[in-house]
């Protein structure tokens, strides 16, 4: 089955027969975690770097922002029986789709929010696509893992 994870938004899975998609991410980003041992992962598509912003938000939805999203991604995928040392790690977005300029660098911003919680918690990535200024689209196959990443004007590769 497919799930799709809109804006704002958390899937997770275990099941074999599951793929988790997220579409377009631009200066939004995606972080896709999976535990090949336990066949469980899950995506976060989070807007913004930290829900002091707008705690009434923060508080209706968690998955908005990166301080209150990522702990919430990692715990979902515990509970399905991932275990962190196991845990691989793929991000992307975080491109200035619509501030090329960078006036506002929402992207910039979600990336360095993403790696101030990691650093905090001596987590490390296994993959990246960040920056720039086109979409992305990740999918996330639970069968083994694989990761594909769409960007606008490409074919879907794996990585």
């Amino acid at each position: 089955m497919k799930h799709i994870v809109g804006v704002a938004d958390m899937k997770v899975s275990s099941k074999n027969s599951d793929s988790i998609i997220t579409y377009s991410l631009g200066s939004c980003i995606g972080l896709a975690i999976y535990d090949p041992v336990a066949g469980a992962g899950g995506i976060l598509h989070y807007m913004l770097p930290e829900s002091l912003l707008d705690k009434k938000k923060a508080g209706a939805n968690p998955y908005m922002f990166a301080d209150t999203g990522i702990p919430r991604l990692f715990k979902a995928v515990y509970k399905l029986g991932g275990a962190r040392n196991r845990i691989k790690i793929y991000v992307a977005g975080g491109a200035e789709i619509l501030d090329q300029k960078g006036f506002f660098n929402i992207g910039k911003k979600n990336y360095m929010a993403l790696k101030k919680i990691f650093f905090k918690n001596r987590v490390l990535i296994d993959r990246q696509d960040i920056g720039g200024n086109v979409n992305r689209t990740i999918r996330l196959e639970i069968a083994n893992g694989d990761i594909y990443v769409k960007t606008s004007g490409s074919d879907e590769i794996k990585i």
